[in-house]
């Protein structure tokens, strides 16, 4: 079995080290996503996103473009100044479905002010009914449909299971939320919903959750919700022989045999690199 990496305490997505961290102040993302990229450049390759209510703390601005870290899971990067509020209230309830609709009102024919991802968060201050269907009022004016939402303390407990709510959502490389998302965000983002905070990056991953396991020559130790990490790439083992991941392949969240993905891979780049076991109680 192949070496993993470890974590490097001067990578860059981690850490704002060579920046001016003096003038820190916190924050939350009151955009639908954050777009997170190395340089403060529009053409900058995507790196990760941050949703709506995570909180943040901004180092720097610099011509609209402001140098921050996600307080959820340390990544640093620069978004558009726009996308944030210094406003840290603490947020009531958390989006609970793969995407939903925000409303100017509860209404849903009125043309909808904006959509939010799985993992957002938001503040309830009422609720009402419309024609059966009940609506969450939010600090900002506008209107959830009240079932896409959850108590903010509230968790799942299986995130294989919260990984095939996102069966379809097609890829983005860098993407982390129900529009568009790769297959470490993909990772991520379920383990997050069953209140499991992990590390963005494939590599970061492979390095922190929880414990590398030898499944032998014919993987028959794998169980389901254990992690198959290629370079650059990782799935969750979903049982009976399959394996879910945002597939560039397939070009979205996909569910397909693990040993077809494996083979696959391999006359392209290689074989898994290695595996590991998520702590016990992340899988229900």
């Amino acid at each position: 079995m192949s070496r993993l990496p470890s974590l490097d305490p001067k990578d860059r997505r981690l850490n704002a080290a060579g920046h001016d961290t003096a003038r820190a102040r916190a924050g939350r993302v009151n955009a639908s996503l954050a777009d997170l990229r190395a340089e403060p450049l529009d053409e900058c390759p995507l790196d990760h996103q941050i949703v709506c209510g995570d909180e943040i703390v901004v180092f720097e601005t610099r011509a609209g473009w402001a140098l921050v870290q996600s307080v959820y899971d340390r990544y640093v990067g620069w978004t558009s100044a726009q996308a944030l509020s210094f406003e840290v209230t603490g947020p009531t309830h958390v989006v609970h479905v793969p995407r939903t609709f925000a409303y100017p009102g509860p209404d849903l024919k009125l043309p909808a002010s904006r959509a939010l991802s799985m993992g957002s968060s938001v503040t309830v201050i009422g609720e009402t009914e419309t024609r059966g269907s009940t609506y969450a009022l939010l600090d900002t004016g506008e209107a959830l449909f009240a079932r896409h939402l959850r108590l903010a303390g509230e968790a799942d407990t299986d995130y294989v299971a919260v990984g095939r709510k996102l069966l379809g959502t097609p890829y983005l490389w860098g993407g982390s939320s129900g529009f568009g998302i790769d297959c470490s965000g993909f990772v991520q983002l379920a383990m997050r919903m069953c209140a499991r905070a992990v590390l963005r990056d494939s590599d970061m991953q492979a390095a922190t959750i929880g414990v590398e396991i030898d499944p032998g020559e014919d993987l028959a130790g794998l169980r389901r919700g254990d992690l198959v990490f290629w370079r650059g790439h990782v799935g969750i083992v979903e049982g009976d022989g399959n394996l879910l991941h945002a597939s560039g392949y397939s070009m979205d969240v996909t569910s397909e045999p693990l040993g077809e993905a494996i083979a696959r891979i391999e006359r392209f780049f290689e074989r898994p690199i290695g595996y590991r076991r998520p702590p016990a109680g992340v899988v229900g």
